[in-house]
């Protein structure tokens, strides 16, 4: 994870360098704003990483002489064939296309988006939390 956590932060630092000249290159300041955005989320996801690494310690990757079979074995579960994305992405559309068209249907989709995030997470609950 040191790896990754490197990779953000310098891309948070080339990104500050590109924004302070961009900034002086244009003086347009939606530009520069979006830049500094993007030069205050690669910092923090790079210093999440490193945080986390230390937290951690040392994963395979992070050995220089390593070998690509040290990072194999079970990465965790992935559902197979969950239609759960697909109405939360649709739930979501709506939420957007309602901010659009008017209130009313804007509050429709976020409760269309809760329910189906709701849906999505207890996917795989089994017993008491069972829906």
């Amino acid at each position: 994870m040191k790896v990754q956590g490197w990779l953000f932060i310098l891309c948070g630092l080339f990104f500050a360098a590109i924004d302070i000249l961009y900034w002086f290159w244009s003086k347009e300041p939606v530009g520069t704003t979006a830049m500094a955005i993007s030069v205050g989320f690669a910092l923090m996801i790079g210093y999440y990483l490193m945080y986390t690494a230390r937290r951690i310690g040392d994963q395979p990757e992070d050995n220089k002489e390593g070998e690509i079979s040290e990072g194999a074995g079970e990465l965790g579960f992935f559902s197979p064939h969950s239609w759960w994305p697909l109405f939360v992405c649709m739930a979501v559309a709506l939420t957007a296309f309602g901010f659009a068209v008017g209130w009313w249907l804007f509050l429709i989709g976020v409760a269309a988006t809760i329910m189906t995030m709701i849906g999505f997470v207890f996917e795989y609950y089994r017993g008491n939390f069972s829906h």
